[in-house]
């Protein structure tokens, strides 16, 4: 008999309030399996605390980029080609790329990966915020915590079977994203499996971190929403437990 194995990502720990609240609910009344911190966000100390408690894998959410309008955040290393003119991080992942220096993005990764660490994590593997801008950097932070990459693009990475990214389902038709979800969970065989989400819960907090007419607005309060949804429905979960899909993080593989 087959096996089908499920690793369920939530990414962005740390980001903010909401984002942390969103995260343990699809952790504990969810079927989320691992989560990736962001150290350099700005309620990264509050949501370690709440991954330690719970006792979740968590992985190093290398972060080179700060995407939003109003909430932005500063490397916290002291490479000058890490900031852009207000001190903060470059907004796209080809601003970075273009902008930043191998050696200052490794250093920094460097000093996120040591800030969770003194969180009390325990890294078990590394992913990258928005992109990736730097190969080289995630790679040297993957050898330093002896780790994989997440995806293709960094040596050495994790390989699965299929890769869904609930975050863009339905994107048109918010409400439809349980329903296609649950479909694919219908449809898949034997192999590990792999789902990328952004849960957070419904807030002031989200909405104000950018304006409503910019571009990534639907990834800061309707895509997220969504996922929290999606990921803590029953019929999510009876699907989960009628075809037998085991969850795991990716330290069970």
């Amino acid at each position: 008999m087959g096996t089908i194995r499920l690793v369920v990502q939530a990414d962005d720990l740390g980001m903010c309030r909401a984002v942390n609240e969103g995260i343990g609910l699809a952790i504990t009344e969810g079927i989320v399996t691992q989560t990736s911190v962001m150290a350099a966000a700005p309620c990264f100390a509050e949501g370690a605390a709440l991954v330690l408690r719970l006792g979740v894998t968590t992985g190093l959410h290398g972060t080179l980029t700060c995407e939003w309008r109003h909430l932005r955040w500063a490397p916290l290393s002291a490479g000058p080609s890490l900031r852009r003119g207000d001190g903060t991080m470059h907004a796209t992942v080809e601003d970075a790329a273009a902008s930043v220096d191998p050696v200052d993005a490794a250093a920094e990764l460097s000093q996120q990966a040591a800030r969770a660490r003194a969180c009390g994590l325990a890294p078990a593997y590394v992913d990258c915020h928005m992109g990736i801008s730097v190969p080289s950097a995630f790679a040297a932070v993957c050898d330093e915590l002896g780790v994989r990459f997440i995806y293709r693009g960094v040596e050495p990475h994790h390989d699965f079977t299929s890769l869904y990214v609930l975050s863009m389902a339905s994107a048109d038709d918010l409400g439809a994203r349980t329903a296609q979800f649950v479909e694919w969970l219908e449809r898949l065989g034997d192999g590990v499996h792999f789902v990328l989400s952004h849960p957070a819960v419904a807030s002031a907090e989200l909405r104000a971190l950018t304006d409503p007419d910019d571009a990534n607005a639907v990834w800061a309060e309707p895509w997220r929403v969504a996922d929290l949804a999606t990921l803590t429905d029953p019929a999510v979960r009876e699907v989960v437990e009628r075809r037998g899909i085991e969850l795991v993080s990716v330290d069970e593989l």
